[in-house]
């Protein structure tokens, strides 16, 4: 099992990664920079990466240093955070991430309940977001992660269901308005974001793991549900 150390990966070929695929996505700019692809990571590796995926231990954000998981998902997670993955990003969006370190983290909800996805451009302090559905299905027309024009979750211009090996990338700006309508059912997800410094990964990680911890006590999981956003 792997765990804690989340470390930036020589350059190689990929284990899973579809890189025609991603290099051959088109990039859309209504109302943003982005892009999609449907299978970043082949159908044929489904069962058993999921296999090897980290059990999400209540829903909501987790960083990937907290969590355990098997060979086959860190071969996933090593792609994305080598030299060749970046190298994609960088000339999808035309821009250079050497000095942006990345940070992962895993959405999921294994409980069943509801998840709701406030709009949000995300943090300032995020360059590109990169995100991979590592879900075994969603057949439901809500919960799916959409590419909005504002912050009316009603007016958007895409869809992204959080299906195992699709792909939506972003360039984050003051703009980059995504959210999704609350819908139950078990989901997983990876979010890599490039980023602006080492001290905000640290930051992250470190908020992350503080909240998992919260979670983790009834009653302060209980002052998290019912807390204003």
């Amino acid at each position: 099992m792997l765990d804690q150390a989340v470390p930036l990966t020589p350059d190689r070929p990929f284990a899973l990664l579809d890189e025609k695929a991603i290099a051959a996505a088109e990039v859309r700019h209504d109302p943003y920079d982005f892009t999609f692809v449907e299978h970043a990571i082949p159908q044929r590796y489904k069962d058993e990466v999921l296999a090897d995926a980290p059990p999400i231990p209540d829903r909501g954000s987790y960083g990937l240093p907290s969590l355990r998981y098997g060979k086959r998902f860190g071969d996933a997670v090593s792609d994305l955070l080598s030299p060749r993955f970046r190298h994609l990003v960088e000339k999808k969006f035309d821009m250079d991430l050497s000095a942006c370190p990345p940070v992962i983290v895993m959405m999921g909800n294994t409980t069943g309940h509801y998840n709701e996805g406030y709009a949000h451009p995300d943090s300032k302090h995020k360059i590109v977001t990169v995100l991979v559905g590592f879900s075994r299905e969603w057949p439901y027309e809500k919960g799916r992660l959409r590419v909005l024009r504002s912050s009316d979750r009603s007016d958007y211009a895409f869809e992204f269901a959080p299906e195992f090996g699709r792909m939506l990338m972003f360039r984050v700006c003051d703009h980059s308005w995504h959210g999704f309508l609350p819908q139950k059912g078990q989901r997983m997800s990876l979010q890599l974001c490039y980023v602006d410094s080492d001290w905000y990964v640290r930051r992250e990680y470190l908020r992350h793991s503080v909240s998992a911890f919260a979670k983790s006590v009834p009653l302060l999981r209980k002052a998290i549900e019912w807390a204003p956003r």
